[in-house]
This record gives structure tokens, sequence and C-alpha cells, in this order.
């Protein structure tokens, strides 16, 4: 079945969790883009894709975050965008294969620059960055394609305008709320879901940002504002905190596993982890959910 026919069973649906904090503790070095480990090191993103499949997620994420052209422009391959893309849905379909089920969604994150009148980007190079992205994506055979960690609907709009005139597979806009219920450029979840239910998003909802607390008030909005609409909530396991060099997460698997059930209950339909969020807290979402 497709996303869209799995989502009509009724099912909740598991997605992965972290790539770049898990990247990291598997031996990706500072200052290195996730991208290029799909050439370098493709072993090392498998071995991670394999260990969310195994731990339950039904959803697989292309470690393809930076993957646009602007975003790569430090990248050895920026002249490689579209190869990255592709090989990273290689790599994740690899990894689908193992279980029956698996889907794979194209990761499209911001292009790290703002917007005007904000920034130096035109909306028209952004766009036309995503729509690059977004069909190298789809060509490669992705199931749907993940608008994920974005925060202005400047931005997240030349995402979506980009992904559509590339493909017509199922988009999912999530957005990061790093300032408790609004984004940093100011977006309330009742707007966002309120603008992209118009537009045709297959799901709406929220990843990274701030505390599980936080993200429980954010999916309270989303529902208030939007009752049935489908939500797709991946947080952070907790707040990041530093002990020495070492970024620690202190949200136990259980612990979140716990919060992803009043997300189902809210109505998320995709529930898994951002940030600090590993196999083990992907297993234990998966037990409780299902």
């Amino acid at each position: 079945m497709n996303f869209l026919e799995q989502l009509d069973t009724g099912r909740v649906l598991v997605a992965d969790g972290a790539t770049g904090t898990n990247l990291q503790k598997m031996g990706l070095a500072p200052g290195i883009p996730p991208e290029d480990l799909v050439f370098d090191q493709p072993d090392l993103i498998l071995k991670l894709e394999n260990a969310f499949v195994e731990a339950g997620s039904d959803i697989l994420l292309t470690c393809t975050f930076g993957g646009t052209r602007l975003r790569m422009k430090e990248s050895k391959y920026r002249e490689r965008v579209v190869e990255v893309n592709q090989r990273a849905v290689e790599l994740a379909r690899q990894a689908a294969g193992a279980r029956t089920g698996v889907l794979v969604a194209g990761s499209i994150g911001p292009t790290g620059q703002l917007l005007k009148p904000y920034g130096p980007l035109e909306p028209g190079q952004a766009e036309a960055a995503f729509a690059e992205q977004a069909q190298a994506l789809s060509e490669g055979g992705v199931d749907l394609l993940v608008i994920e960690t974005h925060f202005a609907f400047e931005e997240a709009d030349a995402a979506w305008r980009g992904a559509r005139s590339a493909t017509d597979l199922p988009i999912v806009v999530s957005f990061s709320y790093d300032r408790g219920l609004r984004t940093m450029m100011g977006v309330r979840p009742a707007d966002m879901l309120v603008h992209y239910r118009e537009l045709g998003a297959a799901l709406v909802g929220a990843n990274c940002g701030t505390s599980l607390e936080n993200m429980e008030k954010i999916a309270e909005e989303y529902a208030a504002a939007g009752p049935g609409f489908p939500l797709w909530i991946k947080p952070n396991a907790g707040m990041p905190r530093l002990e020495g060099e070492r970024t620690v997460f202190d949200i136990t698997p259980e612990a979140m596993a716990g919060f992803a059930s009043r997300f189902v209950a809210l109505g998320a339909r995709v529930v898994g982890g951002c940030c600090g969020s590993t196999p083990e807290h992907i297993a234990a979402i998966a037990r409780t959910v299902r």
C-alpha cells in the first residue's frame, strides 16, 4: 500500500528517529554534512536506517535534510546534488526492503538562508532549489516528501511550490517551534495548519523544537484549529545539555513513548523522533502506539 492507503487503514504509523545526532555518535565528524556520507560512508547510513527498521519504523526519512543546491554550496559534492539525493533514496530503499510495507520519505529541510525581505535569498532561487531536490527525490523513488523543520511561511511556501512543480506525491509539512508556541519567525501552529491544509498537505505537524511538554501544547493547538486533520509529530528526546564536549539528551525511551500516546490521542497519525532519539526510543514508541 502507498502512504495515503496506509493512512486510510486508520493505523498509526511510526517514523524513524534522529539522523544527525545518531550519525555523530557513530563517528560523523563536526563540520561534515551528513549528505556527504551517502558517497563517503554509505554503510554508516545504512546501519542506522536498518536499526530503525528493526526498531519498528514504518517510515524512513532520507539523509537529505540539507540536500538543496543552496545548502550544499560548501559540500565537496555541491555539483552532484541530484546524485546525492538519489543515492540517499537508494540507501533508504535498501533498508526499507528488510520489512514489507516500510515507506521512504524524502526529507527537505531549510536552505540555511532567510528569504527577502528578511535576508538575501530571492524566493525564485529558493523555489528552484527545492524543485530540483524534490524532482531528484521523486525520480529516485520516494513514497512521499516531508518539508521539515521549517519556521517561516516564505521559505516553506517556496519549498511547497518547488515540490509541487516537480511531483504529485503526497507532501507533509512540519514546522519547528523553538519559541514555545511560535517559530523563530513568529508562526503559530493554528495558522500553519490552516495554511497548509488549504494548500493540500497530506499531513501537517511539528518536529525538533523544545521540550516534549511544549510539543504536546503544539499538538493541542493543531487539534483545536483542525479537528480530525492528521498530524505528523517528531519531537526531540528532550532538551540537549552538554557534558564536556558531548551533547546529551535525557528523555528515556519509555518517557518518549508515553508522550507519543498523548500525541496520538490528539490526532497524530505519524509519530517518531527528532534530535537525540535513538532506535531504542523508536522501538518503545512502536510498542506503545500499536
